[in-house]
C-alpha cells in the first residue's frame, strides 16, 4: 500500500474555507465536503481571526520565535563541535564526515564549517559508487519491475549513471528486456460496418479524468485453450480503470469490464474502440445509452485510430502474457489483477513524465487545488 502524500492548500483556498464558515456552513460540512482534517480547519479559522496570515512564522508568539532561534544556535554549536576535528583534514575525509552526519545537520552548514564547496561534496560522494553497487542496483530495479524496463526507465528510477553504462552492465549480466522478443500477430477478425464516426480523431492526449476511455480485447493461452482479456484505459493518465477475463470473446466479457470500473459511469464522456464486431451488440449499446456515454469507432481499415489501445495491449502481451504459463482461468484472473495493480501504481510511463498513472493523477489533482 503506497503512503498517502501530504496535501497542500493555497492561501486563497484557506480564505474561501473561512468565508464559507463565516457565512453559515458548519465545520462538519466543510470537513466532509473538502476532505479536511478538523485540526487544519480550526487552525485556519484561528489564524484568519488573529493575524489574517496563514504563514506559521506570522502566527508565532515572541517566546516561540526566541525559542526557535535559540534551538538553531544550539544546533550550530553542536555541529561545529562534532565536526571541528575534520576541518583541517583532506577532501575525502571531509566528504565522509558530511555523509556520516547528514541525517543530523544540513549539508550546506557542514560544508561551510569544513570549508568545502557543496559541488565538490556532491561530486566526490556520487563518483565513489563502486561498480558492484551499481550492478546490484540495476539488477534489483530490473527484477522488481518484471524484467521489462530498459536503460531509460532504469535510469529514471534514481541511478546517477549514464544509460550507456547501464546498458553495458545489463549486457554483462544478461538482463534482456521482454521487448526484444518478437511478437506474434494474430489473424484479423471481421469488421464492424456501423456508420458511427471516429469522434476521438486520434486525440490521445486528454486533460480530464475519464473524459475518453478506450478499449480492446486480446487472447491468452491456458494450456491448450484460449482465454480472453478486455481492458478499459483512461486516456487522461493511461490508467487501466476496468478489466475482465473470460473463456469467450463476447459481449459479457465487455459488460464485466464495465462493471469493474470504480465510480459513476456517468463520468465517462466518450467510449472509443476499433471496429471489431465484439463491441457491436445490444448489451453494450444499452450500457452506453443508460449512462449517456458517447461512442467513437476507428475508421475502417485504419489501426492507427485505436493506436493507444493497441500499444497498451502490446505492453500487456510483452510484460504479462508472454512471461507466464497459466493452468486455468482463475489463475489468469488473479495474476492479471496483480499486474494491473502494479501497472497503475508502480510502473512508470514515459508519456506521463516517468510517473505511474496514479502518481500522475495525484499530481494533477494537487495542481487543480
Amino acid at each position: 500500500m503506497t503512503k498517502r502524500e501530504r496535501r497542500t492548500f493555497s492561501s486563497e483556498f484557506k480564505k474561501q474555507m473561512i468565508q464559507l464558515y463565516q457565512n453559515g456552513k458548519t465545520r462538519k460540512a466543510l470537513i466532509e465536503e473538502y476532505e479536511l482534517t478538523p485540526s487544519s480547519l480550526n487552525r485556519w479559522i484561528q489564524q484568519g481571526e488573529n493575524t489574517g496570515s496563514f504563514k506559521e512564522k506570522d502566527n508565532r508568539s515572541p517566546e516561540e520565535s526566541e525559542h526557535i532561534q535559540l534551538r538553531k544556535e544550539l544546533k550550530q554549536l553542536q555541529m561545529e563541535n562534532d565536526i571541528f576535528k575534520a576541518s583541517s583534514a583532506d577532501t575525502r575525509t571531509k566528504v565522509n564526515v558530511i555523509k556520516r552526519n547528514k541525517d543530523k545537520y544540513s549539508v550546506s552548514a557542514m560544508c561551510n564549517v569544513l570549508d568545502l564547496s557543496r559541488s565538490t561534496y556532491y561530486y566526490e560522494s556520487k563518483e565513489r559508487n563502486s561498480e558492484d553497487d551499481v550492478t546490484h542496483a540495476i539488477i534489483e530495479i530490473f527484477e522488481k519491475n518484471r524484467k521489462v524496463y530498459g536503460t531509460r526507465k532504469i535510469k529514471v528510477e534514481g541511478l546517477t549513471v549514464s544509460r550507456r553504462r547501464i546498458g553495458r552492465i545489463m549486457k554483462e549480466q544478461g538482463l534482456v528486456s521482454s521487448y526484444t522478443v518478437a511478437q506474434y500477430k494474430p489473424q484479423q477478425s471481421s469488421c464492424n460496418e456501423s456508420v458511427l464516426a471516429n469522434e476521438l480523431n486520434r486525440e490521445f492526449q486528454q486533460k480530464e479524468e475519464k473524459k475518453v476511455v478506450v478499449s480492446d480485447l486480446t487472447y491468452v493461452k491456458d494450456k491448450n485453450k484460449w482465454h480472453y482479456i478486455c481492458v478499459f484505459v483512461d486516456l487522461f493518465n493511461r490508467e487501466i480503470i476496468g478489466f475482465s477475463t473470460g473463456p469467450n470473446k463476447d459481449a459479457q466479457l465487455v459488460a464485466r469490464a464495465f462493471a469493474s470500473i470504480k465510480g459513476n459511469l456517468h463520468d465517462i464522456q466518450l467510449f472509443h474502440t476499433d471496429r471489431g464486431n465484439d463491441f457491436k451488440n445490444k448489451l453494450i449499446d444499452e450500457t452506453l445509452t443508460t449512462f449517456k456515454i458517447g461512442r467513437s469507432l476507428s475508421m475502417k481499415g485504419c489501426p492507427y485510430d485505436n493506436a493507444f489501445a493497441e500499444a497498451t495491449f502490446k505492453i500487456i502481451k510483452t510484460e504479462f502474457a508472454n512471461q507466464k504459463k497459466f493452468t486455468n482461468l482463475s489463475q489468469l484472473t488473479l495474476e492479471f489483477g496483480d499486474y494491473v495493480n502494479w501497472f497503475n501504481k508502480l510502473r512508470i510511463h514515459g508519456t506521463l513524465g516517468y510517473l505511474s498513472p496514479l502518481e500522475y493523477k495525484e499530481l494533477s489533482l494537487k495542481k487543480v487545488v
